[in-house]
């Protein structure tokens, strides 16, 4: 008696997909020659990442304060570095908008937040899509490193039976 287990073989690993997965949302899938399928996902991830910034503001991702959070947007790649330092350099340096003194707490006695700081749940809103949109890219990335290129040609969804009613 013969059992098979099914184990990837490492030829059918694809890093450079997965790295240009993660460098920009779904670009590993249209380099590998999965087209539809790699715009797909890039309107997915990109469509969540953008809204999560436009309804928490700019600052709904802060590697410095919300670090935990930040783990899993990087999921999104360079974007997401990107936005951060834009947070950094514009918000919290006080170039976008005048900074507010908050209340002194104990680990930093004079605490200062700028003007256009996203507050309350809509941030919190932000904050939690881009991080699905981080996750959400982390599964593609996952996909374009074991999918076969060119391989998401028209299936009808249903599997072939043979004479003897099997599945083929």
């Amino acid at each position: 008696m013969t059992t098979e287990t099914a184990h990837p073989d490492l030829r059918d690993f694809r890093p450079l997909a997965a790295l240009l997965g993660w460098i920009f949302p779904g670009l590993g899938h249209i380099a590998s020659g999965n087209i539809r399928r790699g715009f797909y996902a890039m309107a997915g991830v990109l469509t969540l990442f953008f809204t999560g910034v436009l309804v928490g503001g700019i600052d709904c991702i802060d590697r410095k304060e919300d670090f935990l959070w930040f783990c899993g947007q990087a999921g999104c790649g360079p974007i997401t570095f990107a936005t951060s330092a834009a947070n950094d350099a514009f918000l919290k340096s006080g170039a976008a908008a005048p900074m507010i003194a908050l209340p002194p707490a104990q680990a930093n006695p004079s605490p200062e937040a700028s003007a256009f700081k996203g507050l309350a749940h809509a941030n919190e809103f932000g904050t939690f899509l881009v991080f699905l949109a981080g996750l959400m890219n982390i599964c593609v990335v996952l996909d374009a490193l074991v999918r076969a290129p060119r391989s998401d040609g028209v299936s009808s969804g249903r599997r072939a039976v043979d004479a003897a009613g099997g599945v083929a």
